[in-house]
């Protein structure tokens, strides 16, 4: 899918914004992650822009500045909704001795999907864009699927359960060989539709973490969200026998796409509902550098996420994580998460020695 500027910004404007009498969408807020080195004093000077600026006019000059600083391999921006009204400028920044996620190169095949699917998915596109600027966002993941809140969207929605079974196989192929990134967008938005046949839902789950490898923002986000809509359905079905390993959205974490981190926090928050000891153990082991920032960022809905999982790694319940949220205790939880555990003291692993 080809990146045009700012597009995906300007789409999320909220429509409330049409009404204002300067329709340019200015920066509220600067967030920038992934520096461990490089001073972020520098990266805002590289920036050229600060609050209350305009969106720089290319993205991609941008982000060439900031390739060049030295200590940073890689940048990127990416503009999101809202703070005060105004955009929310993410800038991410990869730097040369931190974790990093590898992206697999696009496949080459010329297969494509039935023009029924993309027509669908096109239909959804356009129905979902809609609802979102009439501020109906919400969406039913207890099925294992999307329905959106909206009842122009749901129905098109529904349709991708029968298209998924006639088309699976195609799915399959598209999802793996397919050199277009659209199609493989949206192969990956549409196999959370899948049957639930157990042998059938295996192949779905190896194909959709497959897409977490992908190159491409979309297909990644496409199926992070499939993954997460199947693992809410998967808790209220335990007869379909799913499970989800964590390992790739625990790795997008360090990404420098904002979306990834997004998209791979909210899927851990289902994911370490059962507060598995090795999921939690490989987010503070892998990612809890990258979780402790997101958890700071400003914007509170994409905040809340990560603290989550900042406090589930610290031992916490979920009431405790909701108390420290609510009284504004974020930093005493992140501190909590950062301390190392203690090990017992000599006399304790003396007395606690395994015999010979």
């Amino acid at each position: 899918m080809r990146r045009i500027p700012w597009a995906l910004a300007l789409a999320l404007v909220p429509a409330t914004l049409a009404c204002a009498a300067d329709l340019t969408p200015r920066i509220g807020a600067i967030e920038i992650y992934g520096a461990r080195k490089v001073p972020q004093k520098k990266i805002r000077e590289a920036l050229g822009v600060q609050e209350g600026s305009i969106l720089p006019p290319s993205r991609s000059d941008v982000e060439e500045r900031l390739d060049k600083m030295h200590g940073v391999i890689a940048a990127r921006l990416e503009a999101t909704c809202c703070a005060q009204g105004k955009m929310i400028l993410y800038v991410g920044v990869q730097e040369g001795d931190t974790p990093r996620t590898e992206f697999r190169p696009a496949p080459t095949g010329e297969i494509e999907l039935p023009t029924e699917i993309t027509k669908t998915y096109q239909d959804f596109l356009d129905s979902a864009k809609e609802a979102a600027h009439a501020g109906i966002t919400g969406e039913d993941l207890t099925s294992g699927y999307s329905l959106m809140a909206d009842s122009d969207t749901r129905p098109i929605q529904i349709l991708f359960i029968t298209q998924s079974e006639k088309y699976l196989n195609q799915l399959h192929e598209v999802i793996r060989n397919s050199s277009d990134p659209e199609q493989r967008a949206t192969a990956a938005y549409v196999l959370q539709y899948a049957p639930r046949n157990e042998r059938l839902m295996h192949q779905t789950l190896d194909d959709l973490q497959y897409a977490l490898h992908d190159g491409n923002d979309t297909v990644r986000s496409n199926a992070m969200r499939s993954l997460k809509a199947v693992a809410v359905g998967a808790k209220l079905h335990p007869e379909q026998n799913i499970v989800i390993s964590p390992t790739w959205f625990v790795e997008l974490l360090n990404s420098i796409v904002w979306s990834d981190r997004r998209n791979a926090s909210l899927a851990l928050v289902d994911l370490t509902e059962s507060r598995d000891p090795d999921t939690l153990a490989l987010i503070h082991d892998r990612a809890l550098s990258s979780v402790v920032e997101m958890a700071r960022w400003q914007n509170l809905e994409h905040a809340l996420p990560a603290f989550i999982l900042v406090g589930r790694v610290a031992g916490l319940s979920d009431e405790e994580i909701r108390t420290a949220w609510v009284n504004g205790n974020r930093e005493a939880v992140i501190k909590k998460a950062l301390t190392p555990a203690k090990r017992p003291s000599l006399p304790d692993r003396i007395l606690h020695k395994p015999s010979a």
